[in-house]
């Protein structure tokens, strides 16, 4: 994905305007939820912004929307690793599986995760791994 600059935030977009998690554009997408406009409905909407936030370097949306009990102090996203593309797999209660293709330093690959969400205060937050 070849990052340019664009979106309202700052942050880098794709030229096409596309949002980086395979959905609508950016701005019908997950723009809102990175700019903190609206909270997501759905786990798999939040796992769709905290990929798009992975590929436009956002890492105060991933601090934010992690949970509380499991977030780390700081969240420090590598500068090396371009994310590719995003395949949710299934989506089902509290849990989202998908595969989100990047390539780095070294060759690139897949992460292939079920992840956990959980609801408190009306707001949904990732919690871990499955």
């Amino acid at each position: 994905m070849r990052k340019t600059t664009g979106s309202s935030t700052g942050l880098p977009t794709r030229p096409d305007g596309a949002c980086p998690c395979g959905g609508a554009t950016y701005d019908a997408c997950c723009g809102p939820l990175l700019r903190a406009e609206r909270l997501a409905d759905t786990p798999e909407q939040l796992m769709r912004s905290r990929y798009t936030a992975h590929a436009l370097g956002d890492a105060e949306h991933l601090w934010r929307t992690w949970h509380p009990r499991t977030r780390p102090e700081r969240v420090d996203l590598d500068p090396g690793t371009t994310w590719l593309g995003l395949q949710v797999l299934r989506a089902e209660d509290e849990e989202v599986e998908f595969v989100a293709a990047y390539d780095d330093q070294r060759g690139g690959g897949r992460l292939h995760e079920r992840s956990r969400f959980a609801r408190r205060a009306g707001r949904w937050f990732y919690v871990e791994p499955v």
